[in-house]
């Protein structure tokens, strides 16, 4: 089966788009037994961080990223199939390197070497429309966006579409994800009510405590949650075999 790639976007940031990342990745491994590498692209490292990893002494993923292997910078996490590409201060400088790239699919181009290795590769980017974010969508086979049910953020999605259909003549399918979901809230409600067929992630202390556990859900008890991740994880899944 040939390597698929899921990226996780979010236009603003505080949309649980980081848990939402180490949560599939973690799923892909555990509950489908894919060979499965999350790369970390947010200079901030919460994904690394939140999977108890450090990058190693002196390591520049920027410059890997830009040619001459990965491997040596990738490393095992504490659960089976799932490995961790880790952010680490130089990638601050991706965004200056890309403005110089001629190739609209760098990105792709960097993760091909990896397809014999890798049945799932989940990208964690920072979040806003800039060309790393343009390059993500160039590599990826499906593009997750963790949605808060709200008027801003829902509007975010469709300048999203927008974009997204200007600047590509085919680009990779969207799944919307309601993230951070509280149905006591009214707006919310609503905005649930609006689009039935989007996925939810309800807001969660299980989630706010994975900063504590530094742990994916699936690893703990059961929780709504958790059952909410491995049922997205299961859309997922078919839809990247589709």
């Amino acid at each position: 089966m040939p390597m698929r790639c899921l990226a996780l976007f979010s236009a603003k940031g505080g949309v649980g788009k980081t848990a939402l990342a180490v949560n599939l990745a973690h799923a892909a491994a555990t509950l489908s037994g894919r060979r499965t590498l999350l790369i970390d692209l947010d200079p901030q490292g919460a994904a690394t961080w939140l999977l108890q990893i450090e990058p190693r002494g002196g390591a520049k993923a920027r410059k890997r990223l830009g040619g001459g292997g990965l491997d040596d910078l990738i490393q095992p996490t504490a659960y089976d199939n799932l490995d961790v590409l880790p952010a680490d201060r130089s990638l601050r400088r991706l965004e200056a390197d890309l403005a110089g790239q001629d190739s609209e699919k760098w990105l792709r181009k960097a993760l091909k070497p990896l397809e014999d290795r890798y049945d799932r590769i989940i990208l964690d980017c920072p979040p806003g429309l800039t060309e790393l974010a343009d390059q993500m969508f160039r590599a990826a086979d499906l593009i997750m966006v963790p949605v808060i049910p709200t008027p801003l953020s829902t509007r975010a999605f469709a300048q999203l579409q927008e974009h997204l259909a200007a600047e590509m003549k085919a680009p990779p399918p969207l799944l919307p994800v309601y993230s951070l979901a509280d149905r006591r809230k009214t707006l919310h409600k609503t905005a649930m009510a609006a689009q039935p067929d989007w996925p939810v992630i309800p807001y969660a202390s299980a989630i706010e405590a994975m900063a504590a556990s530094r742990r994916p859900l699936l690893a703990g008890p059961s929780t709504p949650a958790a059952r909410a991740i491995a049922a997205l994880w299961a859309d997922v899944e078919r839809q990247l075999t589709r």
